[in-house]
């Protein structure tokens, strides 16, 4: 079945270098930090986790403005707690085919993986094409043209900055305190 998504892959940037130089308990508390970090801003952006990619990952969103607000608020909120390592995002929309019922197969993933890749550190990389609505606080600024391995031609890519006014969008924080139904 072939569905409309925005895919978003995120990497923590100097990972393997930091695991060098501090030993594996480091780098697994920064990698502890940053799920955590993700889980929680998936939740209250209603993304899904669709996959863990060692020091990175793969989500998936029916919404393209829920992506790109999951995508600035993980920058702006690993800046300090991953520290000293930056985050590096990439994000693609479009139609792929759902294989086998958790896993998606299609140009819009390969791309947001590729942007992600081709993503400097501190840079969350879109197609200018695609950008359907930009939320609230959210600035697109021109990045220019990249050559994605795989993709026939250039692609013009913005570089999304700014902080989104709706930062919390689903509140999941009360869902395991109140009683059912009011009693």
């Amino acid at each position: 079945m072939r569905v409309p998504r925005t895919f978003t892959f995120v990497d923590l940037s100097g990972f393997t270098n930091y695991t060098a130089a501090f030993g594996d308990d480091a780098a697994g508390r920064i990698l502890s930090a940053f799920r955590t970090l993700c889980r929680e801003i998936a939740s209250e952006q209603g993304v899904r986790i669709a996959k863990w990619l060692g020091d990175g990952a793969m989500l998936v969103s029916t919404e393209q403005p829920n992506a790109l607000v999951f995508a600035l608020e993980l920058e702006n909120r690993a800046a300090e707690v991953c520290a000293p390592l930056a985050l590096r995002v990439g994000i693609a929309s479009g139609h792929a085919l759902l294989f086998e019922g958790d896993d998606y197969i299609g140009s819009a993933v390969n791309m947001a993986s590729r942007l992600c890749d081709a993503a400097g550190p501190f840079e969350v990389l879109m197609p200018t094409m695609q950008i359907q609505r930009l939320p609230e606080g959210v600035i697109a600024t021109p990045h220019g043209e990249l050559e994605l391995r795989g993709f026939p031609g250039p692609i013009d890519v913005v570089e999304l900055s700014g902080q989104p006014a709706a930062a919390m969008r689903y509140d999941t924080g009360e869902l395991w305190t109140r009683t059912p139904f009011g009693v």
